[in-house]
């Protein structure tokens, strides 16, 4: 679900980032990188508020999205991240791939 937040584009992510939900959430993060270069925007915004889950699927795709967004100039933001989210990014070394915002 994309929501506008201080004139930025901000996708809220599912309450659950696995394989159940990894290609409607691919799909989403692929589209909301299209808007934010089109947009000109520095960087590519989610809202992780409601993520409970994360599995090593939902793992890929983040880095999917920081991958293509850094090819294309843009940082990637993870708002709100929850701790199963943080902790996970911490105990795989890639959480500097990202700027986090409580």
């Amino acid at each position: 679900m994309l929501i506008a937040e201080d004139d930025l584009q901000v996708l809220a992510a599912p309450s659950r980032l696995d394989v159940e939900t990894r290609l409607a959430f691919r799909q989403a993060v692929l589209a909301h990188l299209e808007r934010a270069v089109e947009q000109g925007e520095a960087r590519v915004i989610l809202d992780l508020r409601h993520t409970s889950a994360i599995d090593a699927n939902g793992l890929g795709i983040l880095v999917l999205l920081q991958k293509r967004a850094r090819a294309q100039g843009l940082a990637t933001r993870l708002l709100h991240a929850p701790p199963v989210v943080t902790e996970l990014l911490q105990l795989t070394k890639l959480i500097h791939l990202f700027e986090l915002e409580p």
